[in-house]
């Protein structure tokens, strides 16, 4: 799933399961396409939060709130789109199937992601002197269990489809942001690849951890699992601001130097799109500009 960070004069979103999802301003519109092909639209107002409450929209603090809330918002569309996209004859997903799913989906993430790179940490914590290279070598670990994720992913044929869709997001959005006419034939010409894209918030996210996990010291096995998730916020705040601030200048030189191993990452969780698919994410922009 792809979570990308907005302003008034942002558009992003998400690609779901034979749809995409946008989001611009306080508008947020999702479009996925029947099995009969026609499209089928949800729409909605949506005040962000932080702009409702002033404490919440401050930097370093929003990016948390803004994670959260797109998190709820992505659950709800992707929900919509199981549903539209399947035939009378499929089983249609339950709410509560989908809210386990994502409890799941969390936990394992905590699992893979927290809890054995912090097992290893303790392993090396009294070889390894070096408290920043040690955790290098933990953030290593991370990076690759996420790559082994990626690709394990690439093997799946549904995931292929929503790898499409997401490349048929970014495309739109930057023919949007370029002043293009919204068309398919203006679309196609444009990068799979967005600096915004929540593919390389994670990145950003483990390199960020880097730093800030440095500062914790060495800390046995179970305080260091519960340090690294009590400053989850503190690390997704800070990558927040570091995508945003990319995104918004990323025609400087050091800014696409310092963008590209997240771009490059996106090869995996992007695809050339189809005309088709191009379409219904032209479709979803056009119901939030």
């Amino acid at each position: 799933m792809n979570h990308e960070q907005q302003n008034d004069d942002i558009a992003g979103g998400q690609a779901l399961i034979e749809g995409v999802m946008m989001r611009h301003g306080n508008k947020i519109a999702a479009a996925v396409r029947r099995p009969d092909k026609e499209i089928v639209f949800q729409e909605q107002d949506h005040v962000p939060i932080t702009k409702r409450y002033k404490l919440l929209g401050l930097m370093f603090i929003r990016g948390s709130v803004t994670l959260i809330e797109m998190m709820i918002i992505g659950m709800k569309t992707l929900l919509f789109s199981a549903e539209v996209s399947m035939t009378e004859v499929d089983e249609k997903p339950q709410g509560w199937q989908l809210a386990l799913s994502l409890i799941f989906s969390l936990g394992m993430t905590i699992f893979f992601f927290i809890v054995i790179p912090a097992y290893i940490f303790s392993l090396l914590r009294n070889v390894i002197a070096n408290i920043f290279f040690l955790n290098v070598i933990e953030g290593c670990i991370r990076l690759g269990l996420f790559l082994c994720f990626l690709g394990a992913t690439l093997l799946i044929e549904d995931m292929r489809r929503v790898f499409m869709y997401h490349g048929a997001e970014h495309k739109t959005v930057f023919a949007w942001e370029s002043g293009q006419d919204l068309t398919v034939e203006n679309v196609r010409k444009f990068s799979t690849r967005h600096p915004r894209c929540g593919t390389s918030f994670i990145l950003v996210v483990m390199i960020v951890s880097i730093l800030v996990f440095s500062l914790l010291g060495r800390p046995d096995f179970l305080h260091r699992v519960l340090y690294k998730l009590l400053l989850l916020p503190v690390v997704s705040g800070i990558s927040y601001e570091v995508i945003r601030f990319t995104g918004k200048h990323r025609d400087w030189q050091w800014v696409k130097i310092l963008s590209w191993p997240g771009l490059v990452m996106q090869k995996i969780t992007t695809r050339e799109p189809t005309d088709d698919q191009i379409e219904v994410a032209i479709a979803a922009m056009k119901k939030v500009i």
